[in-house]
């Protein structure tokens, strides 16, 4: 019996991604992307299979760290090092993949180191900047309400856009003021959020039932766009990238860096490094500690300034 082909063990891969660890659909994606772009490479550059056919009937027990050390030198030259650990880390976990269910007997990707990477502080905006761009967004229309009640959420719980994209009506609690989200691997959590935000996003409900005749009776989606379907992770970012351009902001603002400036907040004002990785639903406690880079800088800045003898 034929063994399939390495492609056919990546949609196999994938399905377990989606069906047993509840990775997102977009993770997935991305997962795929990044394993048939490494068949492509492979079989263009060890097979010399230039056609869609040839890499087809490419199999894993064909690949060898030389491949794998040929496909890092391929990455090397177009992209950067964080880029490069992500398309390793699918590859290197594809083949633990295979190793698990005997579908080869050693990892090709064992004596692979991942590249070292610089550690990058997170963008996050000051709180004079914060609240000026909060400030800033007009609230005589609909979509105004509606964009200050996302912008003010976001701020205020430290979820991400994907997880406020998914809310739907009845996952707020406006008397206990706390939401109720979906992250990483479909895991729920509460979330709390303060009484401005709340107060938001009851504005813009109140606001959406006048002119819109839609209550909350049924479990819709929490935020609409202008057709009445669930706003998306996108069009998010595209409004607060040109509310913070309007608002005279110099740095580049994405919904990630409101969740950044959340957690650097809540740092910097002594909340417990534990309870802000429950609150941002990290795995890992070393995910949140990047965050206290920040902190650590702002300590040394005004050590430097303020300490008799330096």
């Amino acid at each position: 019996m034929m063994s399939p082909s390495l492609k056919n063990q990546i949609r196999s891969f994938i399905d377990s991604l989606h069906s047993e660890k509840g990775y997102a659909a977009n993770t997935c994606r991305a997962y795929s992307h990044n394993l048939n772009e490494f068949v492509s490479f492979v079989s263009e550059t060890f097979f010399s299979n230039k056609n869609q056919k040839g890499a087809d009937l490419l199999k894993a027990d064909q690949i060898d760290s030389l491949m794998i050390r040929g496909y890092l030198g391929f990455l090397y030259k177009k992209n950067k090092k964080v880029t490069i650990a992500r398309k390793l880390s699918a590859v290197r976990s594809f083949f633990r993949f295979l190793v698990k269910h005997g579908v080869i007997l050693d990892n090709p990707l064992d004596l692979i180191l991942t590249p070292k990477q610089n550690k990058a502080i997170p963008v996050y905006l000051p709180v004079d900047d914060i609240f000026r761009l909060l400030d800033s967004i007009k609230t005589d229309t609909l979509a105004g309400i509606r964009n200050r009640a996302i912008f003010e959420t976001l701020y205020s719980s430290g979820i991400r856009v994907s997880e406020l994209e998914g809310l739907n009506v009845f996952d707020v609690d406006v008397k206990k003021c706390l939401i109720r989200v979906v992250g990483k691997g479909n895991k729920e959590r509460i979330v709390p959020i303060g009484t401005k935000a709340m107060a938001a996003i009851k504005a813009y409900r109140k606001r959406l039932q006048k002119e819109a005749g839609i209550g909350e009776d049924n479990n819709t989606p929490l935020f609409l766009n202008k057709d009445q379907g669930r706003l998306t992770s996108r069009s998010i970012a595209r409004i607060l990238d040109k509310t913070a351009r309007e608002c005279g902001l110099l740095i580049p603002v994405s919904p990630h860096a409101l969740r950044h400036t959340f957690a650097t907040h809540m740092l910097d004002a002594g909340a417990d490094l534990r309870v802000v990785q429950e609150l941002l639903g990290h795995k890992s406690l070393s995910t949140t500690q990047k965050y206290t880079h920040v902190s650590i800088d702002r300590l040394m800045e005004t050590y430097d300034k303020a300490h008799p003898r330096r």
